[in-house]
């Protein structure tokens, strides 16, 4: 299997902190964000290649950290072409873009670079396995009903399916949210085109998951201990005294 870690943001709400940094090369209790991600995917049985993808803004960081980063797999920096905020593929896209021009044809698990968790993934990936063709997504319970309207939340059965998917809702009907990570086995892959074709966005994954639970099926792992989403300021130095603990 391959893994794509999603890093072609251009992280406006950390500005001033990020304004010519990207936001998965922040340090968090010394060592950048991505690297934490590093850490946790690389015990993944048949781990094969990790793919970054970026925009043209920090393709350069990236590839200038690729080279010093010594890792058990190869890692590969992908250039998306993107120079702004107002051109950028979004979280679809750029998985589209990286399907489209480099080929991969494994199962893939995608994470966001500015994810930061510290629970195992060797318990999710069995479970994602075990569903065989069926899409798996991480779940968190962020304990806060207010907090989960910035997120996708989500309702499972007892099989753990998602029954339901609702992106930032004004009324949440629970903390579960989603996280930005999703196993997509190897024959599902082409579903993102399907769902580019009929609903013509490339933005938010999370409204591809939607779809993907309402047409083909999808299954949640509730993920525990620490989560942190780096999209603010706050969350940033929060995420930073935490993982320091």
């Amino acid at each position: 299997m391959k893994v794509l870690i999603l890093a072609a943001g251009y992280g406006t709400r950390l500005y001033p902190i990020i304004k010519d940094i990207p936001k998965p090369l922040l340090d968090v209790a010394d060592k950048p964000i991505i690297e934490h991600v590093l850490d946790k995917i690389k015990s993944i049985e048949g781990l094969q290649e990790v793919l970054v993808v970026t925009n043209e803004k920090f393709y350069g960081h990236f590839t200038d950290w690729a080279d010093n980063c010594d890792y058990v797999v190869p890692v590969k920096v992908i250039n998306d072409g993107t120079t702004s905020p107002g051109d950028r593929l979004g979280s679809v896209g750029d998985i589209r873009y990286v399907l489209n021009n480099y080929g991969v044809e494994d199962d893939l698990l995608v994470i966001g670079g500015d994810n930061l968790f510290d629970y195992p993934l060797e318990e999710s990936i069995e479970f994602a396995r075990q569903k065989n063709s069926h899409v798996t997504i991480g779940l968190y319970d962020i304990g806060n009903i207010d907090n989960a309207k910035q997120f996708g939340v989500v309702a499972i059965d007892d099989n753990g399916k998602v029954v339901s998917f609702e992106e930032k809702p004004e009324e949440p009907k629970s903390s579960l949210i989603a996280m930005c990570y999703y196993y997509f086995p190897q024959e599902t892959l082409v579903l993102v085109e399907d769902y580019i074709r009929q609903s013509q966005k490339t933005d938010k994954a999370g409204d591809y998951i939607r779809w993907l639970s309402e047409e083909k099926g999808v299954y949640g792992f509730t993920f525990e201990g620490k989560w942190y989403d780096i999209g603010n300021i706050e969350a940033y130095h929060e995420a930073e005294e935490k993982f320091r603990e």
